[in-house]
């Protein structure tokens, strides 16, 4: 079971790991509706090194990025559940709209996202390779998806079904 930890502190954990020689591994995101995509990935990322770093956007920056509707749990409920995952180790959470700083602080040696990014610029990732670490898209669950889940809650309760 992981722990939530600022930036810094995970700064610390993260040096102490490479200095024993353990492969750090990152990847991020809003986790807003946690679903078995999530739990897919987040054991997929586990299993690329020793310490999984979940770096988690935080309820301002969620809502710049997804709207004023979300997030639909407060970043305390989405970290606690992270941390709550066996794959997990860190839980950081974040206020600008991109990891780009976390990243940056932490070095991971492997940025992990879902293969969703096929086509789009993964954030970190030309740094991650400066330092010689990896990136890796990871398969994704189709049409499984915290967007999806939000619009059949919504379709359902207009619906009266909720």
């Amino acid at each position: 079971m992981g722990r939530v930890v600022e930036r810094a502190e995970g700064c610390r954990v993260c040096e102490v790991a490479r200095q024993s020689g353990k492969r750090i591994v990152f990847t991020n995101g809003c986790f807003d509706l946690l679903h078995h995509g999530h739990v897919a990935v987040l054991e997929t990322a586990a299993s690329f090194g020793d310490l999984l770093v979940v770096a988690v956007n935080d309820d301002e920056s969620v809502r710049r990025i997804k709207g004023a509707t979300r997030p639909l749990l407060p970043l305390e409920g989405r970290t606690r559940i992270l941390a709550a995952f066996e794959s997990v180790d860190l839980v950081v959470p974040f206020s600008e709209d991109t990891p780009l700083d976390t990243v940056l602080a932490l070095r991971p040696d492997v940025l992990v996202k879902g293969h969703d990014y096929l086509n789009r610029e993964v954030v970190g990732a030309d740094e991650v390779r400066s330092w010689g670490g990896v990136v890796k898209l990871v398969p994704m669950i189709e049409g499984v998806s915290t967007s999806e889940l939000v619009r059949r809650i919504r379709l359902s309760a207009e619906k009266g079904e909720a």
